[in-house]
Formats: C-alpha cells, structure tokens, sequence
C-alpha cells in the first residue's frame, strides 16, 4: 500500500479542523488523522501553574522528532502508538492510540512546515488562512467551551504567545504550502479539489 501525506496548516482558529473533519468523513476509513499537538512534550515535574504558563505555539513545545519517527514507520507499513495529550491539565497523558496505516494520512497543526525535516515528508501541503479577528474569536470561544478557560487566560495567552508566534513562525511558513486555502472547510471549490486529488489516489490503489 502506498501511503500519501498530507499536511494541514495555518493560525490558530484558521479551520484547519473543519477542513480536517469534511476529508475525514468524505473518505472514511481510507484517511487517517493526526494532530501536532498530540506530541506536546510531556510537562512532568511541574506544578499546574507552571505548565499553563508555557509556550505552547513554540516550535520546542513540540516532540516534533517523535512525530517524525512516527510517520516513517507508518510509511513502512507499521502501527504506532500515538500520544494522547489533554488540554484541561496542560500535559501529555500516560495513554495512547494505536494508529494503522491508510492509504491517506492527514497531519493537521499550526507548526508542521516550519520544521524541515518534517515538511519534506509532506506530499501536499495545505495552508488554511483566514483574518486574525476571525481566529481570535474562534479560539476564544473554543478554549472557554471546551478547554475550561477564562477568556482573560485567552485574551492574555493570545497577546503574550499566540499572536507573536504566530508571527514569527507560523506565518512566514505559509510559502512552503503547494494550497493555499481561504476560510478553511468553507471554501467548497477548495475541499473540492483536495477531495479529487485524494480520490485519484486511493483509486490508483485499488
């Protein structure tokens, strides 16, 4: 089986999971997804307090080589075991998912271009982009329903990490992406085309 990967980048809050979840469902079980941040670093040894206030949108939050390794042994054929992060302790959990190649595998995450190793791995690469108002408010509202956070800790983290890494590495490695795609999985024309070029490949396989 040969297997493609795709990488799925772009800002916080840009839709890059939206457009993740309409490939996912189209394709079903022939596409597999991963998440950057399930290789968070493991935070142990620290107080609560301690890792909320990590730089989580740094590229050395990232376990990146692990991921790396990951990917290779998926390529061969092989399963992993994938970590499993959780956003409410701020920490890598002690479980983990085993993974099964596919035909397609998606990588999804903020920072996956900006390390060359793992971008060269990637066979198209996809950049989400949408305005910063937009984000900031989709992340705002995500973190408080679904991560337990005040929107002062957002409205600080995004002003002291967010929007500054951002800047400095999620953004300028938006001219690696082979798409770039407007709003995300509600740009039709866009899903569109990503959704044949994923077809013509699980069909070659069969």
């Amino acid at each position: 089986m040969s297997t493609i990967f795709i990488g799925i980048a772009g800002g916080t809050g840009s839709g890059k999971t939206t457009l993740t979840r309409h490939l996912k469902e189209h394709f079903g079980d022939a596409v597999t997804v991963i998440g950057h941040d399930s290789y968070y670093k493991r935070q142990d040894g620290k107080t609560y307090e301690e890792r909320s206030k990590v730089n989580y949108d740094h590229p050395d939050a990232f376990e990146t080589s692990l991921l790396v390794e990951h990917l290779k042994a998926l390529k061969a054929g092989r399963s992993i075991q994938c970590p499993v992060y959780s956003y409410v302790d701020h920490n890598r959990t002690d479980e983990t998912v085993e993974v099964f190649p596919t035909k397609v595998i998606i990588v999804e995450g903020i920072l996956i271009f900006q390390d060359p190793t793992l971008r060269d791995m990637f066979d198209i690469k996809i950049f989400v982009e949408t305005d910063a108002d937009v984000r900031i408010l989709r992340r705002a509202l995500r973190d408080i329903r679904d991560r337990g956070r005040t929107l002062e800790s957002v409205i600080t983290q995004y002003l002291t990490t967010v929007k500054p890494m951002h800047e400095q590495y999620v953004e300028p490695s938006r001219k690696y992406a082979d798409i770039i795609v407007l709003e995300g999985g509600h740009n039709l024309v866009a899903l569109d085309m990503i959704m044949q070029r994923i077809a013509n490949h699980i069909a070659s396989e069969d």
